[in-house]
């Protein structure tokens, strides 16, 4: 399993319009094969601050979801990333059938 945490820092006047224009991404995440949790949300303390938390089976999912990554218009938006990928195994650890079917 993939856990991706961490906070991006945004300008606090542009932080709810940057969410907004991130509902795309959040929706197509939550339905992309090996995703099991993806969420952004605004800070309840720091008006700058997104926090970032997701989880995905696998960093081939996690990989064939970012694709190329993010747009140059994407990055600009964002003035620091605090985001890392964690790798965790164990016995309990989901993954995908051939058919892309959680198991």
């Amino acid at each position: 399993m993939i856990i991706v945490t961490g906070h991006l820092l945004v300008d606090p006047e542009l932080r709810d319009d940057y969410l907004a224009s991130r509902a795309p991404e959040i929706e197509a995440a939550r339905v992309a094969p090996g995703n099991l949790d993806y969420a952004l949300s605004p800070d309840v303390v720091d008006p700058a601050r997104v926090n970032v938390a997701q989880r995905w089976v696998s960093e081939q999912a996690l990989d064939d979801f970012r694709g190329e990554g993010a747009s140059e218009e994407d990055e600009a938006e964002v003035r620091e990333s605090h985001v890392h990928d964690y790798a965790l195994t164990g016995p309990e650890e989901p993954s995908l059938s051939p058919d892309g079917d959680l198991v």
